[in-house]
């Protein structure tokens, strides 16, 4: 059995989704531009650094990580591009963007509650990775993957990947999973699509590669939060082994020119 003591420190992957001024926001997805800025300095001042996932893991396979903070915006929102990439490159950082090709030119309509918000389309998604973004599939129409049958694991985890590869013209190699939700049937079918690596949010026993642990980030968390979840989150989550390296490529996945 492995000593606890031997594997490295958990990664720490922050998951975002809207950045924009919108109010009510009940689902609580919606970060204004201003807290954003705020906490992409609370970061650097630290001495920390947001990437993308695919960067993060390929940093932990060469023993690299330990600065670095993984940053995932999730829905594939219309507001990344517009408003979080400038944020992020003026910090000087990169992010994971989970993007719907299903769903191109719709909104979050399984938001029932909450404002319509629009989502990237094809444009939307190649300035994304033209900008130094990894852009990874959150399956093709943000379908809950926990206890679904064969066809619609084919679906929304198979045929989005190849959808966002035609897209992009590069491989796409992330995926996360909608609402969290993941059981070890759709872990199985990321890893036969061909994915590198998967989100979730709380996965408990699956934690792993295909199945990684995520910190929920809003409005709220102003720097006192955030450090508190920084403390924490070794507590809360199971650490994860460290990973195979990728295969290599640029640092930024989902980029034109073959970056993973």
């Amino acid at each position: 059995m492995t000593d606890p003591r031997q594997l490295p420190a958990p990664l720490w992957v922050l998951m975002y989704h809207s950045v924009a001024y919108t109010s009510p926001d009940p689902y609580r997805i919606t970060v204004t531009p201003d807290r954003l800025h705020q906490q992409l300095t609370w970061l650097r001042r630290r001495g920390l650094r947001g990437v993308s996932v695919g960067e993060l893991l390929r940093a932990r396979a060469a023993g690299r990580a330990a600065r670095l903070v993984g940053l995932t915006f999730d829905d594939g929102y219309r507001d990344f591009v517009e408003t979080a990439v400038p944020l992020l490159r003026a910090h000087g950082c990169t992010a994971t963007v989970f993007a719907l090709p299903g769903l191109l030119h719709r909104s979050n309509s399984w938001d029932a509650d909450g404002p319509r918000k629009r989502l990237l389309n094809a444009e939307g998604i190649r300035a994304a990775a033209e900008a130094g973004m990894e852009v990874g599939s959150h399956g093709m129409t943000h379908a809950s993957l926990r206890r679904a049958d064969p066809g619609t694991l084919r679906r929304e985890v198979a045929e989005s990947r190849a959808r966002l590869e035609e897209i992009t013209g590069a491989p796409v190699h992330g995926f996360c999973y909608p609402y969290g939700d993941v059981d070890l049937t759709a872990a199985e079918a990321v890893r036969e699509a061909g994915y590198h690596y998967a989100c979730a949010v709380s996965p408990g026993r699956l934690t792993g590669q295909y199945a990684l642990p995520r910190v929920h980030v809003g409005e709220r968390d102003g720097a006192r939060r955030l450090a508190w979840k920084r403390r924490l989150h070794p507590l809360r989550r199971r650490r994860v082994p460290a990973l195979p390296e990728l295969p290599a490529a640029a640092e930024t996945a989902g980029v034109r020119g073959g970056r993973p």
